[in-house]
C-alpha cells in the first residue's frame, strides 16, 4: 500500500503512538479508519459515476450504427408490435363470437346453421306436385283403428315453425 513495507509501518507506529500518547491513539486511529472510509465510498461513487458515463457513450454509438445501417427497421423486430396485433385479432374474434351468441340468444326461432334442415308446408301460392312426398313402404301392416294416428316426428318440428 502506497510503497509502504512492514518495517517503515512498524517505526510509523511508534512514532505515532510517541507523539500523539497511549490515550488519544485509539480515537485517532478511529477518526482515520472513517475518513478513509468516506474516501473509499467517494472513489467507488466516483468510478460508478464514470463507468455509467462511458456505457451510456457505447449505447450512443451503437444506437447510431444501427441507426445508419441502411435497411434495417427497428421497429420491425419490436415484439410487443406482434404481440398486440395477436390481441387485437383475438379481441375481434371474441366479439364476432359474443355478437353471434347474442343474435342466437335475441331470435330463438332462427334455426342453428348444424341443425338439419327440414322441408317446412308448402307456402301458399305453390302447387303440392312441387313437393315429393315421401313414398310409403308397401310391407308396413295397416294401423289398428285402436291406435291413434300418430304424426312423423318430421312434421313435429315444421309445424312449430310454421306457428312459430
Amino acid at each position: 500500500m502506497f510503497g509502504i513495507d512492514s518495517p517503515e509501518l512498524l517505526v510509523i507506529a511508534v512514532v505515532a503512538l510517541v507523539v500523539i500518547g497511549p490515550k488519544e491513539l485509539p480515537g485517532m486511529l478511529r477518526s482515520w479508519g472513517k475518513w478513509m472510509a468516506q474516501m473509499r465510498g467517494m472513489a467507488s461513487e466516483f468510478r460508478g459515476h464514470v463507468d455509467e458515463m462511458v456505457r451510456q457513450a457505447d449505447l450512443d454509438d451503437v444506437k447510431k450504427q444501427l441507426a445508419a445501417t441502411p435497411g434495417l427497421d427497428l421497429q420491425a423486430l419490436d415484439p410487443t408490435r406482434e404481440i398486440k396485433s395477436a390481441l387485437q385479432e383475438g379481441m375481434a374474434e371474441g366479439e364476432k363470437a359474443m355478437a353471434e351468441a347474442k343474435a342466437q340468444i335475441d331470435n330463438p326461432l332462427v334455426e342453428p346453421e348444424s341443425a338439419p334442415q327440414i322441408a317446412a308446408e308448402p307456402a301458399l301460392g305453390t302447387t303440392t306436385a312441387a313437393i315429393a312426398p315421401e313414398p310409403v313402404p308397401a310391407a308396413e301392416p295397416a294401423s289398428s283403428a285402436s291406435e291413434p294416428a300418430v304424426p312423423a316426428a318430421e312434421e313435429k318440428p315444421a309445424k312449430a315453425v310454421a306457428a312459430g
